[in-house]
């Protein structure tokens, strides 16, 4: 126990050194005249430096949000600024993944076309019908993965609520920062470390695993070279599933930016009072609701 204390304080403090070393050090920066640079850039994306960096960061942030809240609440409204503009970006795959679906069924059952030519502006390409039908799958993954942290800051996710209604302002802060920091950032920050290396494997050759020390990595690196999956499941089928290996790390990305701006503004809330209770927060729901209730009032 005390070594895991000693190994935790330790890199913490060299989670700040490091961050400082990249900053100020010029030959720490990518070089991109080689593919030395994506080596160091895949070790160092799941690696324990990377880690305590991004813990020191939040710490550091969280201390200086304390002292002076403004600057808390001006992280807090720009994440969500971030989460919600890409999921109503993002959104928009739902109205592409129907008329693409009705173009198909019209043109494969009605027409009996087999191929299908895209070409905007003169320049596109020419595949076969059950690619474009494959395809829907990858529209579905960016709303599930682009679209996840949009509808936690919406508040549209599911929860089972027992106690949390029942509880004052104050404990269900408490509630929301314990599910914070004990349920969502652990859980994020696993599925980034797996997915890592997961979608790695799937853009360079020869891949390079978990366990490599940096040493083995750089030794691989002389080797190492862009790969990029182009294989479906289909001879004539989808052939771009590396961008689902992409869109996982940009869900677990989103969403572990939106579990720290979740504990931050739980934080924040909890130290003002119910007063606080979702102030700055971007809705959909609200502005709906305000724009309904404005149209009464004229029509009253």
């Amino acid at each position: 126990m005390f070594d895991a204390i000693v190994w935790f304080l330790k890199n913490v403090v060299f989670g700040i050194v490091n961050l400082f070393t990249i900053i100020v050090t010029p030959s720490a920066w990518p070089n991109f005249s080689d593919m030395g640079w994506v080596s160091r850039f895949i070790y160092y994306g799941a690696s324990t430096e990377f880690f305590f960096i991004v813990f020191d960061l939040v710490l550091i942030l969280l201390l200086v949000g304390l002292w002076k809240r403004h600057v808390l609440w001006a992280f807090v409204r720009g994440s969500e600024k971030i989460g919600n503009t890409i999921g109503r970006v993002a959104s928009w795959a739902v109205l592409i993944m129907v008329m693409q679906q009705v173009v198909i069924v019209a043109l494969q059952r009605i027409f009996r076309v087999s191929e299908i030519t895209v070409a905007p502006m003169g320049i596109g390409f020419t595949k076969d019908v059950s690619w474009f039908s494959e395809e829907l799958k990858l529209y579905n993954a960016i709303i599930v993965a682009l679209c996840a942290a949009y509808t936690f800051i919406q508040g549209g996710h599911v929860r089972v609520d027992l106690v949390y209604s029942a509880v004052s302002f104050r404990v269900q802060k408490i509630i929301d920062m314990f599910g914070s920091l004990f349920f969502a950032i652990p859980f994020l920050t696993i599925v980034w470390l797996y997915g890592w290396f997961f979608m790695w494997r799937h853009l360079t050759r020869p891949p390079l695993a978990s366990n490599y020390d940096l040493d083995r990595v750089m030794r691989s690196s002389k080797l190492l070279k862009w790969d990029v999956e182009t294989i479906g499941f289909s001879p004539n089928g989808f052939d771009g599933y590396f961008l689902f290996k992409i869109l996982l790390i940009s869900f677990a990305g989103l969403m572990f930016l939106q579990a720290i701006t979740f504990f931050y503004r739980s934080l924040l809330e909890f130290l003002e009072g119910e007063e606080s209770r979702d102030r700055y927060l971007d809705r959909d729901s609200d502005q709906e609701a305000d724009a309904i209730a404005k149209t009464a009032g004229h029509g009253a």
